[in-house]
């Protein structure tokens, strides 16, 4: 006979480049998008894995930029960027080309997005300065892990390092 305790305990083991979820209270994302079903849906995403998460909408790469500047002026700027790449008027490469050169918004995380997964594409986005990609579909979680890893990086870039402290 099996006593009823024959289960040991489950522990949770972390690896050593996990790093926890990041805190974002009143974070200001800005999601663009030519596709208003897909803003509404990124949207969503980041409401559900985010909570109080402010979230503002684009439909092009210009609109985005011009809101981008406007929030800044207007001290409320914002603090993450979801865009897609392929858009009309101005997509995201050349979106995430012009926050890179506006000096008070270059240091912006922003997170790209697309249907396509080609080299070329990944390429172009890496050399623009994408902090990440993602290929849609995706779901809450790769949004989430992807938005923990780019912030997570952020704040350690931005860290005083203990040799000059």
């Amino acid at each position: 006979m099996c006593p009823t305790n024959h289960l040991a305990p489950v522990t949770r083991f972390t690896f050593v480049d996990e790093e926890p979820p990041v805190n974002f209270p009143n974070l200001h994302v800005l999601v663009v998008d030519d596709l208003a079903t897909m803003r509404r849906v990124v949207g969503s995403l980041l409401r559900e894995e985010l909570g109080q998460a402010r979230i503002s909408e684009a439909a092009d790469g210009a609109q985005a930029l011009q809101l981008l500047k406007s929030a800044e002026t207007e001290g409320r700027p914002v603090d993450f960027v979801v865009t897609d790449c392929n858009m009309p008027n101005m997509d995201g490469i050349t979106l995430l080309q012009k926050i890179r050169e506006t000096p008070q918004l270059q240091q912006l995380p922003v997170l790209m997005v697309t249907a396509e997964a080609t080299r070329d594409v990944i390429l172009a986005a890496a050399r623009a300065g994408a902090d990440g990609y993602i290929v849609k579909p995706f779901n809450a979680a790769t949004l989430r892990l992807k938005l923990d890893q780019i912030m997570n990086r952020k704040k350690r870039q931005h860290r005083p390092s203990a040799a000059l402290a």
